[in-house]
């Protein structure tokens, strides 16, 4: 059950992170971003659609968009790498009807496209709008198996205003849920995980009237920066750490010597080669007039003051 696009084929995760084989004489190619290092963001729900689509026209590289919803209409949008319905394969439409537990039987059901997705993943991004069926159903089923499979997980999950009454009631009590997702709780003790809330109603009361446009552009806004900050612009960084960690666990025996080399530009000074110098001298034979004397010369001796 349910249906996505555009999957590539990638080998178990060990491969994906650079390990190499223990029997093999190689050594692995540089790590790749966008291959064997992944950004992805999942936004599910069609409030955090929204705001994943400003995000997804923004064309980041490296970033992979994915679309998660209980509509069907997520099929049609184009800005996204990915789109998955939780629905039946048959082509009939499901309405969660608002409901949470539908929401997460669709979810439990579409467990391999999920798995697909997240798999071999190294960061995720995941955008939640709480108060429906997919955002507050779905949604905790999702992060649990985007902990698994990533190495770090930033959520974000969007508040309703308090105009919205039941919603509003419903995402607390599903926020509340998010405290008890075990892959995703023990990520967080770790240090690899993190939890962020936008709330409407805060921004709201912050900024005054908005219009649902410049709402959705705002929250796409603080994801973005969170994406270039803490994950695009130090991969250079994480990087050289993942190769560093490769080479710690690569057997002694397939491993290049190490190898110190100098900054761009810089070259090394190189020390002067001296000739070896025998001391003391062996004996000198002098010719002209005295040369029949021999000198036994010793090369820490100072030479006769002459007067």
């Amino acid at each position: 059950m349910g249906t996505y696009e555009a999957e590539r084929t990638r080998g178990d995760r060990s491969a994906s992170l650079g390990y190499s084989d223990p029997g093999s004489a190689e050594w692995d190619p540089p790590l790749r971003l966008g291959q064997d290092v992944r950004f992805v963001l999942a936004a599910v729900g069609g409030g955090a659609i929204r705001i994943a689509r400003e995000i997804a026209r923004q064309h980041i590289r490296h970033l992979e968009c994915v679309a998660i919803n209980c509509d069907p209409k997520v099929q049609g949008f184009d800005e996204f790498d990915r789109r998955v319905y939780l629905g039946p394969d048959s082509g009939a439409d499901v309405d969660t009807g608002g409901s949470p537990f539908v929401g997460g039987m669709l979810a439990r059901a579409s467990e391999p496209a999920l798995q697909r997705i997240f798999h071999g993943a190294t960061f995720v991004i995941l955008v939640g709008s709480m108060g429906g069926g997919a955002g507050s159903g779905a949604f905790p089923y999702i992060l649990e198996v985007a902990s698994r499979n990533a190495e770090v997980v930033s959520a974000f999950v969007v508040k309703p205003f308090r105009a919205e009454g039941e919603r509003r009631a419903l995402a607390d009590r599903s926020i509340g849920r998010l405290h008890f997702v075990e892959s995703f709780v023990e990520k967080r003790e770790r240090g690899c995980a993190s939890l962020q809330i936008l709330d409407n109603e805060a921004l709201a009361r912050s900024e005054g009237r908005l219009a649902i446009s410049r709402l959705s552009q705002h929250w796409a806004n603080v994801i973005e920066d969170h994406i270039e900050q803490s994950f695009l612009a130090p991969a250079e960084a994480i990087l050289e750490a993942m190769q560093l960690t490769r080479a710690v666990n690569e057997p002694p025996m397939n491993r290049l010597p190490a190898v110190e080399i100098p900054a761009l530009g810089v070259v090394p000074p190189v020390p002067p080669v001296l000739p070896e110098i025998p001391s003391p001298l062996p004996g000198v034979s002098l010719g002209g007039v005295e040369a029949e004397l021999t000198f036994e010369v010793d090369a820490g001796a100072r030479p006769p003051t002459i007067s």
